[in-house]
């Protein structure tokens, strides 16, 4: 990092970037990324936002300027999705999105010829896949991940599609969201500069709701209705890809159809599989061993490799193979029920409930306690001077387990914290 030792702006942004539950390891390769989507003036200017989403006049008290100026500035940054741009009670408000799913993914969701992308992909390629310290610490720290797999709709059964939750559905993601957009798939179009991308279709990742409606407004994704965004789940079930969204109940942000080669998620998921890198969905397949022929498609096709052939233990038929499935590293997504031609294979529930966040601040406090970083969030200068955001995370934190709510005080060292938390505990039992 020699190279950037003069370039303090850079080393205040990755700082920035890690106070964050998701952060971004510092290294050579950050830093040229960086590099490329933030001027040395906006990496300086950037670092100094707070977590919580800002308005013009705000930036403008921080960066010392007059608002017409930091409002040029924060619509640059947002045209670029370096920053995201939601509109609150009237007025625009900005925030910095973690690099993923955020920045990084948003620099190459559609083709642009301001910035070299392939430069980028390749950057991105080292980074991401040949250092993998950054995807070791965002999918493997902490029982909290960032995503989370969609179970695909038909290869339920009749009576387990009676009890999937609505937010266990994409289709309902899709048709409850206030906003719907399309982009180029970020991870396929990275290996298509790299030469090696499939030929899974490449316009089908989908975002929703604030994101969806910043990206449409400047040109990143393109606005769909339910209808389209329906047609695009069926055409992820017939090239087989996996529905990976934000982990999250309310408000999804994005959902991804990933497949196991370009996806770098579905990836972690097979290196990383022991550390449950992806959070899986509530199902598991389970193979009839009498139906079972050991034609090995469901090997073949499971983006994970979490299904093996083993020994029919036959004594009539001595080489007879049946499917066994890694329950260690199955998502759950149903792409094996899909494709098994003798239908020997169906999803049931697992033993264990998977528990989803309630929304992204809920998954963020989260985080921060298993990564050490609450505090971040905590004394942020904008969560101190809005006693609001203040009480809305005190009261998330209140309403986690015991267990995680003793780790929070531990990590935040505050005696004001703990004495509400034994106070509300104490009311609690009464």
């Amino acid at each position: 990092m020699a190279h950037f030792v003069n370039k303090p702006a850079y080393r205040q942004l990755v700082d920035r970037i890690n106070q964050h539950p998701q952060g971004a390891p510092p290294s050579d390769l950050l830093y040229k990324i960086l590099q490329m989507l933030f001027s040395e003036k906006e990496a300086g200017l950037v670092a100094l936002l707070p977590m919580k989403p800002v308005t013009p006049a705000k930036a403008a008290r921080v960066w010392k300027m007059k608002v017409v100026e930091a409002e040029k500035i924060l619509n640059d940054l947002a045209s670029r999705a370096v920053l995201i741009d939601i509109e609150r009670n009237g007025e625009m408000v900005y925030v910095l999105p973690p690099p993923m799913a955020g920045f990084f993914e948003f620099s190459m969701m559609r083709v642009r010829h301001d910035i070299d992308q392939k430069l980028l992909s390749e950057l991105f390629y080292e980074y991401l896949n040949v250092e993998e310290d950054f995807i070791k610490g965002l999918f493997t720290h902490g029982e909290t991940q960032l995503g989370r797999v969609f179970v695909q709709e038909r290869a339920l059964s009749e009576e387990n599609a009676l009890i999937v939750m609505e937010y266990e559905r994409a289709s309902e993601v899709i048709k409850t969201a206030s906003h719907r957009g399309v982009s180029i798939c970020y991870c396929r179009h990275k290996m298509m500069h790299l030469g090696r991308a499939c030929d899974a279709p490449m316009e089908i990742c989908m975002t929703f709701n604030a994101v969806a409606s910043s990206l449409i407004r400047h040109g990143i994704a393109r606005s769909i209705d339910v209808s389209e965004g329906m047609d695009l789940l069926a055409k992820a079930w017939d090239h087989n890809l996996v529905q990976f969204g934000e982990n999250s109940r309310e408000k999804v942000a994005f959902i991804c159809n990933c497949c196991s080669c370009c996806c770098e998620a579905m990836q972690a998921a097979q290196k990383f599989a022991f550390l449950h890198p992806v959070h899986t969905t509530r199902f598991m397949p389970e193979v009839s061993s009498d139906a079972c022929k050991g034609c090995g498609k469901c090997v073949d096709l499971c983006p994970v490799a979490a299904m093996t052939l083993v020994s029919a233990a036959d004594p009539h038929a001595p080489e007879g193979r049946v499917a066994r499935v890694d329950e260690e590293r199955c998502l759950g997504c149903g792409v094996c029920v899909r494709n098994c031609p003798m239908d020997a294979i169906e999803l049931n529930l697992r033993s264990e409930r998977i528990l989803t966040p309630l929304n992204s601040s809920h998954r963020n406090v989260l985080m921060a306690i298993e990564r050490g970083k609450l505090q971040n969030l905590i004394l942020d200068t904008h969560v101190l001077q809005n006693h609001r955001a203040l009480a809305a995370l005190l009261g998330t934190i209140l309403r986690l387990p015991p267990i995680k709510q003793a780790l929070a005080s531990q990590q935040l060292r505050s005696r004001y914290l703990e004495a509400i938390i034994r106070r509300f505990s104490g009311e609690s039992r009464d």
